[in-house]
């Protein structure tokens, strides 16, 4: 299976493209958005297309062409403004979702943020202005992917950070708030790659006591 990670040059990006390098049956694409990204992933084996994701959908649908599965996990960043936000995390998402359609690639996993909900967005709204247009955009991209006939997965994790993974965690429709270490993000989003029980789920991961596969296994 080969597979295109949207967002590559992410951390949670780079990590997947590492994991799924190591892996036999699996081998990443990584799309980036400057030559100079290009030498980390040619390093490590992994093919790389180059394409800005605020040009046209015809230069996302013409990377996802030869890929069976896309893996959307790039985003604006912490500091970049509500325009920034609507362009990546809406806009984005939603064309590399219709050029995965356009291009006949069935299987596609979003990795979202960890509430996504309406009632989020007010929260967000009356408690942190400033984060509301993220939630909004992920909001209506997680929407518009589940009302498509993709074999979609949703991954909500919690709050990401640089911590040394632990390779366990807690995932299900709902869990309490908590944190999860970057490169354990990966190796959830690469078990969901290998297990299609989790086609046409969605669910909050954060650090728990399961091992990933076995969590991703239960849900």
């Amino acid at each position: 299976m080969k597979v295109l990670i949207i967002g590559a040059n992410g951390q949670v990006g780079k990590h997947l493209v590492e994991k799924i390098q190591k892996t036999d049956s699996i081998q990443a694409k990584a799309m980036i958005r400057k030559t100079e990204q290009a030498a980390f992933f040619e390093d490590l084996g992994a093919e790389t297309v180059l394409v800005d994701l605020e040009g046209e959908i015809e230069e996302i649908e013409a990377a996802i062409k030869d890929v069976d599965a896309v893996v959307f996990t790039a985003g604006s960043g912490p500091h970049t403004g509500p325009d920034k936000t609507m362009l990546i995390d809406l806009d984005a998402a939603v064309k590399s979702i219709e050029a995965s359609k356009n291009a006949g690639v069935e299987r596609y996993i979003m990795v979202s943020s960890f509430d996504t909900t309406r009632e989020e967005i007010q929260n967000a709204i009356t408690d942190a202005p400033s984060f509301a247009p993220y939630v909004v955009a992920k909001h209506y991209a997680d929407d518009w992917l589940r009302k498509t006939d993709l074999k979609h997965t949703i991954i909500h994790p919690g709050l990401l950070t640089n911590d040394q993974a632990t390779g366990k965690v807690e995932a299900a429709e709902t869990v309490g708030r908590n944190e999860i270490p970057r490169e354990d993000v990966a190796e959830v989003i690469l078990a969901c790659l290998e297990n299609d029980a989790t086609i046409n789920k969605e669910f909050q991961v954060v650090s728990g006591e399961q091992p990933v596969k076995q969590a991703i296994e239960s849900l």
